[in-house]
Order: structure tokens, then sequence, then C-alpha cells
């Protein structure tokens, strides 16, 4: 039963990602956009804490 949810989740958000690219190319460039900047923030924050504990946490 779980599997089948999944599927069916999948599906529907497949479609609303080919939804969106098709009715408006501009927004859906604007959402990898801003998901890009949160990893590329994420990847900083985890680089800075990385260096932050390798100086003894100073």
């Amino acid at each position: 039963m779980a599997v089948n949810a999944k599927k069916v989740a999948v599906y529907v958000v497949v479609v609303f990602v080919a939804y969106v690219i098709i009715t408006d190319p501009e927004k859906a460039a604007d959402y990898v956009q801003v998901g890009f900047q949160g990893i590329s923030d994420a990847a900083k924050a985890l680089g800075d804490f990385a260096t932050w504990v390798a100086d003894g946490g100073k």
C-alpha cells in the first residue's frame, strides 16, 4: 500500500513540475535559481562550520 502511495506522490510531483515548466518557464527558472541558491548557501554554511571545528571551535 505504501509503495502505491509513493508512486502516486512521485507521479503528482512530476506532473506538477511539467505543468509549471510548460505554462510559465520563466517562473520555473526562478524556482530552480532559488533552489540552487539555497543549496549553495547550505554548502557555504557547512564549510564555515567545518572550518570553525577544525580551528578548535574558536
